[in-house]
């Protein structure tokens, strides 16, 4: 670690007399504070302005931008993440298109009119195929501006987590005899965290708008409650070269959105369960301090795409605990369940009426294995990748179920999260299917009516018979 926090250093300027001023300097020395900048008066690299090493180089129009960019990372008082920034960043990645060439448009009247259509007569078909009800009380066909902007209050929620670990480990990474001391500078260190934090997860969240083609793609609700969501542009993209007809496309998409939707509106425990496995599995990660610390010393505001590429290789490691394996194993599980569920009601709804059925289901398959490079950011970001390892073994869990028992025998496991498969019924789906289990509902009847009966039963004590009341009579 090098004597100044974090490494920080201003660039030395050229001396003007080659090697001999450079050992003129060296022995001049010069006193430095926190970040190299030098203190006032001590003839130190950048003492008559300290950001001039820094900036000097740059045009002026560069220049305020930079100073910008600092200033807003500097003066950051919130949480963890810098989600303004994180916003701001989306935008602007959205706004430069894909590297397809495609750029990000607003959604015509005509498209609008079509994700409805295509939505509505998924939903129809939905209702032969899962005894859920519809639980998209409106359909909504999104640019990807939009999808930024509303799928941002749930990136929140599962990026908090793990940036807090972040903003605590950026202040343990000073010397503990400096940490007493040094309180606005780890301040300072929390606000470049939450600006680093906000400046990559919105380079993200854009490159990611550019390949999403709803609001459920990665298994999880990122959209509003009730509101099944396409992104046209997108769904053009994906089935480009697919050989299927567009409208095949969108239907066939339509009825995963809607799936979707109607596990999450009608399984209410569901949507907790989920988030709560991923803050469990972020609450057993630990932060390489000693990758962190090398990131922060290297950040130069002229090169941000430097920084972009050091926290790209990853400063997560989970630990290698009992509880951290039970709590990945329990997202996993999670996942896996939920598309395996949302690609076995689809299947079953689109078989019997689009020819295109089995190729659109094995490219959406492939597409979850393996994932965009936005997810790869994720990935590497929160230390997590939210795809379902296991979905083909869920997919086929569902549908022995659904021969076994029913649409309704089926879908009543997501009564209660006791009742669904775990890891280890993957593996014996047999065994799962054909095993009895306990009827949550008929219990919670149960516990209802004795509830009820209890209530109701008189109370011995008010209504006691004769000969006590006689002789509460006679004690008065």
């Amino acid at each position: 670690m090098s004597d100044t926090p974090f490494g920080f250093g201003l660039p030395p300027e050229e001396p003007e007399h080659g090697d001999e001023g450079k050992k003129k300097d060296q022995q001049g020395g010069g006193a430095q504070g926190p970040f190299g900048f030098g203190l006032p008066g001590a003839g130190g690299p950048g003492a008559d302005n300290p950001l001039a090493a820094m900036f000097g180089s740059m045009n002026p129009n560069d220049l305020g931008a930079a100073f910008q960019q600092l200033g807003q990372m500097l003066s950051y008082e919130g949480g963890p993440v810098n989600w303004d920034m994180a916003k701001q960043i989306a935008r602007q990645t959205v706004a430069q298109g894909t590297s397809d060439g495609k750029k990000d448009a607003s959604v015509g009247h005509s498209e609008r009119l079509a994700v409805e259509e295509a939505v509505r007569l998924a939903d129809l078909w939905l209702d032969d195929a899962t005894s859920l009800p519809s639980g998209a009380a409106s359909a909504l066909a999104w640019s990807r501006a939009e999808w930024v902007e509303a799928t941002l209050p749930v990136w929140k929620e599962l990026v908090d987590p793990v940036a807090e670990r972040v903003g605590a480990a950026m202040g343990d990474v000073l010397p503990e005899e400096m940490q007493a001391m040094a309180g606005p500078l780890i301040g300072m260190m929390r606000s470049m965290g939450g600006a680093m934090f906000g400046t990559q997860i919105g380079q993200a969240v854009g490159v990611l708008a550019g390949e999403v083609v709803g609001s459920t793609d990665i298994g999880l609700p990122l959209g509003p409650v009730g509101k099944a969501a396409l992104l046209p542009l997108n769904i053009e993209s994906f089935g480009k070269d697919l050989s299927v007809p567009q409208e095949e496309v969108r239907l066939y998409l339509a009825l995963r959105e809607a799936a979707h939707q109607r596990l999450f509106a009608h399984v209410p425990w569901l949507r907790s369960h989920l988030f709560g496995a991923v803050e469990g599995y972020a609450r057993g990660i630990k932060v390489d301090t000693a990758k962190l610390e090398d990131v922060v010393g290297q950040f130069d505001p002229q090169n941000p795409e430097e920084l972009q590429q050091a926290l790209q290789q990853g400063m997560f490691q989970p630990e290698d605990t009992p509880e951290q394996k039970a709590a990945l194993a329990r997202l996993e599980t999670a996942l896996a369940l939920v598309e395996g569920w949302v690609d076995a009601v689809v299947h079953s709804a689109a078989k019997p009426r689009l020819s295109s059925a089995d190729a659109l289901r094995e490219t959406l398959r492939r597409r979850r294995a393996t994932g965009g490079p936005a997810e790869q950011t994720f990935a590497t970001l929160i230390g997590l990748e939210l795809r379902p390892r296991r979905l083909r073994d869920a997919s086929r869990l569902w549908a022995s179920l659904t021969d076994a028992r029913g649409v309704d025998g089926r879908d009543g496991l997501w009564a209660h999260p006791d009742m669904l498969p775990t890891a280890s019924d993957l593996d014996d789906p047999d065994g799962f299917v054909h095993r009895e289990h306990m009827d949550f509902s008929e219990l919670d009847k149960m516990l209802g009516e004795a509830a009820s009966g209890a209530a109701e039963k008189p109370d011995l004590k008010k209504h006691d018979g004769p000969e006590d009341s006689g002789k509460g009579d006679g004690a008065e």
